[in-house]
């Protein structure tokens, strides 16, 4: 499903092989509009043409970045807690103490 958004880079893959890379900024019943990243044209691409539409790869997104801090954060609080627990109170001296 194509939705219109700014932020997010696109790829389109051409039934003549060629590429196009760009952010979707309308999608319409019989087409869509593309403005390309490098130029800041925007072209109208019919469905017909296009042999797929994929999220471009330019590195990892904020969302991913957040998931991956998210389970920092909660590996570091798990530690902080359960260190102390596991290892009573520095008597023990092997493995993880």
């Amino acid at each position: 499903m194509l939705s219109a958004s700014s932020d997010t880079q696109v790829e389109v893959k051409f039934r003549d092989k060629t590429k196009l890379k760009g952010n979707i900024t309308s999608v319409e019943p019989v087409m869509f509009h593309l403005r390309d990243s490098k130029s800041g044209t925007t072209q109208s691409i019919a469905y017909s043409e296009v042999d797929s539409v994929n999220k471009a790869s330019g590195g990892v997104s904020t969302k991913t970045w957040l998931i991956i801090g998210g389970i920092a954060a909660g590996a570091v609080t798990t530690w902080l807690i359960a260190k102390p627990a596991v290892c009573d109170g520095g008597a023990q001296t092997r493995g993880i103490c």
